[in-house]
């Protein structure tokens, strides 16, 4: 895994929980205090045990936790620039669902390493979606929903999203969009997104 992801994880666990809970799970997986180097890359064991060992000293599910992680990637004040490369995908929600097949060929203009899922919007009938993610790596599909929450209320659009199936190297997300004018959105411009997502992702 590479470790963009480990130090996401350390971010959120460290921002979110604070200094000691990340200091706790550190030594609980076995790394230093200093925790992921950001740009290399990890095996696959040491992130599910990050995780694992993560829900176990919250006492939380797995999957809840990653869906708080994909929220706090859209909205903490150190994740900014994530929340700026997703926003470049549409001016509505609508059009940044359907941007989501492009999202991991955008990642790699960050991150050429970066291994993000495979991203497949369906449209069931107007205004009910299934969005699949295709990855080797299952877990991605709950930090989906909370990145795609967090958007949905950036943009000001009330909408209603569940995990809805797990196959072998799949997951599915059922996507309604109830108002897409719920709310009014918070304000974005186009700002150095790409250039600085690598660079804040490992402060």
């Amino acid at each position: 895994m590479h470790g963009l992801i480990n130090r996401a994880v350390q971010c959120f666990v460290r921002d979110i929980y604070g200094p000691q809970a990340w200091a706790e799970l550190a030594a609980s997986v076995g790394v230093g205090i200093e925790g992921f180097e950001a740009m290399l890359v990890y095996e696959d064991k040491v992130t599910e045990q990050l995780v694992s060992d993560l829900a176990r000293l919250r006492g939380r599910p797995a999957s809840d936790i990653l869906e708080d992680l994909g929220t706090y990637l859209v909205t903490h004040e150190n994740t900014r620039a994530i929340r700026r490369l997703l926003r470049f995908g549409g001016e509505t929600f609508l059009e940044f669902l359907y941007s989501l097949d492009d999202l991991p060929d955008r990642a790699r203009l960050a991150v050429p390493e970066l291994d993000l899922p495979q991203l497949r919007l369906s449209e069931l009938e107007p205004g009910r979606y299934i969005l699949h993610a295709s990855s080797h790596h299952i877990g991605f599909g709950a930090v989906l929903v909370g990145i795609l929450r967090a958007l949905a209320d950036d943009y000001g659009t009330l909408a209603l999203l569940e995990l809805t199936g797990e196959h072998p190297h799949e997951e599915l997300l059922a996507i309604e969009l109830l108002d897409a004018d719920f709310a009014e959105g918070n304000s974005f411009t186009l700002g150095s997104g790409l250039a600085s997502f690598s660079q804040e992702g490992a402060a």
